[in-house]
């Protein structure tokens, strides 16, 4: 699933391509906005708001959409083919953008975008980030403190922002087990490593956690149950966290991670 961080480089590329021109097509196969023409509007820019994506026009209108788990917008120099996948298509004389597998498709008035996203915490890629944000991070986190972390790292009420990648490297990195009670960290720490990781991300064209460039080192754990923890060279083991249907795998080195395992 796209996290945080593709989609702020996503809302990046979308105004690069298309921002301040106006649209010669602009096309929305969703059955609620299908009979829906931006032609002739202007794209002012997009903005991400945890995993969630703005595209804002004249008019004060916007199209909310979620990449989901395969959502992806993707910007042509020229025409490209459209094939099923394909939910909206924007072009201007210059650039064509498409959306494929898009889900939570919706038009709003842009004053309306912020209803729409009430639920989240703090996104931990907001350009305005302050005490204040960080300090309702923590609040949020520890409103639960015998919620399994890994679990509530995930949870976008508390931290917007964080998915499954960053869950795994970010326990790791506190050196605890996901299982472990959020209380077993530091939350103060916790907050900042997560804003730091995705930050340090948010532009690069391959997410990296470890700071090390060279290939085949990019995580600590995450998907590396073939190739052993990235730091103590132990074995990595996988196991699903939380329950049916929303469980997801989770990467942990039982060696540099010490606490609760998976008790299923």
């Amino acid at each position: 699933m796209p996290e945080g961080d593709t989609v702020y480089a996503t809302a990046r590329r979308l105004t690069e391509a298309l921002g301040g021109a106006t649209l010669v097509k602009g096309e929305l196969r969703h059955p609620r906005l299908a009979t829906v023409d931006l032609a002739g509007r202007t794209f002012l820019r997009a903005i991400s708001i945890g995993k969630h994506l703005f595209l804002r026009f004249d008019d004060e209108l916007s199209l909310h959409c979620h990449l989901g788990m395969d959502g992806s917008w993707r910007v042509y120099n020229r025409r490209p083919p459209v094939n099923h996948r394909v939910r909206a298509v924007l072009a201007t004389q210059q650039r064509y953008a498409l959306g494929e597998s898009l889900v939570e498709m919706a038009l709003v008035p842009t004053a309306d975008e912020k209803r729409l996203v009430r639920h989240l915490g703090p996104d931990l890629l907001a350009p305005d980030w302050s005490d204040a944000h960080h300090a309702e991070a923590v609040r949020r986190l520890t409103a639960d403190p015998d919620r399994e972390l890994g679990e509530a790292l995930l949870d976008q009420r508390l931290l917007a922002g964080i998915g499954n990648v960053y869950k795994a490297e970010l326990c790791f990195l506190l050196g605890v087990s996901p299982w472990s009670p959020v209380s077993a960290v530091d939350p103060d720490k916790a907050v900042t490593a997560a804003r730091k990781l995705l930050l340090r991300n948010a532009l690069r064209p391959v997410r990296n956690t470890t700071g090390d460039p060279r290939r085949g080192r990019a995580t600590w754990v995450y998907g590396r149950q073939r190739t052993g923890c990235l730091r103590c060279g132990g074995r990595v083991s996988v196991a699903n966290q939380g329950a049916a249907p929303r469980e997801r795998v989770t990467y942990y080195c039982p060696q540099c991670q010490p606490g609760p395992t998976d008790r299923g």
